[in-house]
């Protein structure tokens, strides 16, 4: 007494693919192609399908397999940019198009089942009162209004438009950053430093109004420490760094007008 074996129905090779992947619990990008292969060429074996024309899809997906599978007893080949080429990657891109648009129309499907259990009543509202305008007596809406009083209901508007206002915030011009000039923050700190003889560098940082001002002049400091103008004294690490000025000597002095007028020409 045999036993028959009700197979399943699949929408066609990608589908039963799709449901061995599935079952079997695979990484549809590391498909092990000869068990995969088996199994679908045992699954064909049992199909009872005559229909030649729904067999042969089937048929053209086990030589595809087999030929990926035969790929793959082979040495691997390399592309153009030197990467190995995987010969189950057109397999694969297929597989995650079908099963993209294969859970898509079951969405579609579950929203189709909601909506057929939504029932709608038509509209019974006699013509007569669906299409009922109420008259509108302009004359008695108006009866006791007066200029006057529309006058004081566009002063009254008006005023809540000016009170919305803010009288502060209103009047601020657009902000403009101010361009900073390293020569003239040279020219800054030499005057400073010409006054003050000694200073504290840290104090100087701090008196100044914003970052591109503090970073301007740290290079000028640095770039009079370079030509010798001024002098920096650290007693001991993490003190504060105190810086000395001295009068340019002649050579300093030349360099520095060559260097202007080669910054004027």
């Amino acid at each position: 007494m045999s036993i028959s074996v009700k197979l399943e129905a699949f929408d066609g090779p990608l589908d039963l693919l799709l449901h061995l992947i599935e079952k079997n619990k695979i990484d549809i990008f590391d498909i092990p192609i000869v068990e995969i292969t088996k199994q679908y060429m045992d699954i064909i074996a049992e199909m009872e399908s005559k229909d030649m024309e729904i067999m042969s899809d089937f048929l053209l997906m086990a030589a595809m397999l087999l030929k990926i599978k035969s790929k793959m007893l082979l040495p691997i080949e390399v592309d153009e940019e030197g990467e190995e080429e995987d010969p189950r990657a057109e397999l694969v891109e297929r597989l995650l198009e079908y099963k993209t648009y294969k859970y898509a129309s079951l969405e579609l499907k579950d929203l189709q089942v909601d909506a057929a259990k939504q029932l709608y009543k038509n509209p019974t509202i006699p013509d007569e009162i669906a299409n009922f305008e109420e008259e509108i007596d302009v004359s008695e809406i108006l009866g006791d209004v007066t200029l006057k009083k529309l006058q004081g209901i566009f002063r009254s508007v008006m005023r809540k438009q000016i009170n919305k206002i803010d009288p502060i915030r209103s009047k601020f011009g657009k902000i403009e950053r101010e361009p900073v000039s390293l020569e003239e923050r040279i020219s800054y700190i030499r005057e400073y430093a010409k006054i003050h003889k000694k200073f504290s560098f840290r104090h100087l940082l701090e008196e100044q109004a914003d970052k591109m001002m503090i970073i301007v002049s740290f290079l000028g400091i640095l770039e009079l420490i370079k030509i010798g103008q001024l002098k920096i004294v650290q007693e001991n690490i993490f003190d504060d760094i105190r810086l000395t000025y001295h009068e340019p000597g002649p050579v300093v002095q030349n360099s520095l007008e060559e260097n202007k007028n080669g910054g004027n020409r």
